[in-house]
């Protein structure tokens, strides 16, 4: 099995690698997902996070309210890391649950982990590749901008909260360039499809 951590800032491409990596025959894992199976409505997770942050981060339904708990959170670095102490490792848990599912089906398989925080979480080590998804920084905006409806101001506090190009490409293996069409970002995940299944 190869393990495979994919990454990037905030709109650089990630999830249109994730996809293609998918689509070629890869076991892909999106952390994003695991993160809201994490605090399920029910889950001892979610209990964890309403105990600590207040019954006001639930909605109506039990489920938890992002919008309530991000106004908490992203202004207080303190209680954003102790919102990360008690997801993190849950998210963890199910990655590996997921891994070891994929195992016992596929020995040879080849999982992508799409985690967007790699670098700003500690998580470069004990891939067998890390991949970088990289656009300049006003081409991300604009993206967020056109794609997510978002603020641009919000957009480059966003890109501001996260790592560095720099510090991401100290970690990466493979930069994977999305900054031009579609089509030359996909014929550089097909020749990185080629490396990895070759090796």
């Amino acid at each position: 099995m190869k393990l495979i951590g994919l990454s990037g800032g905030i709109a650089a491409g990630k999830s249109m690698i994730g996809r293609r990596l998918q689509e070629l025959g890869a076991e892909r894992i999106d952390a994003d997902v695991l993160a809201r199976e994490a605090v399920a409505p029910g889950s001892p997770c979610l209990a964890r996070v309403a105990d600590r942050f207040g019954a006001a981060v639930l909605a109506a339904d039990g489920s938890l309210d992002r919008a309530a708990l991000g106004a908490i959170v992203f202004g207080d670095p303190a209680a954003l890391a102790e919102l990360n102490a008690i997801v993190h490792p849950e998210v963890r848990r199910l990655f590996a649950e997921r891994v070891e599912a994929v195992r016992a089906r596929d020995p040879e398989a080849v999982v992508v982990y799409e985690v967007p925080l790699l670098v700003e979480a500690g998580l470069a080590q004990g891939w067998d590749l890390v991949v970088m998804a990289e656009a300049p920084a006003e081409q991300r905006v604009a993206r967020m901008v056109e794609l997510r409806g978002m603020e641009e101001e919000e957009a480059r506090r966003r890109i501001a909260n996260q790592a560095s190009d720099a510090e991401r490409r100290a970690v990466a293996d493979v930069v994977i360039d999305t900054s031009g069409s579609e089509e030359e970002t996909l014929r550089q995940v097909d020749a990185l499809w080629g490396r990895i299944t070759s090796g």
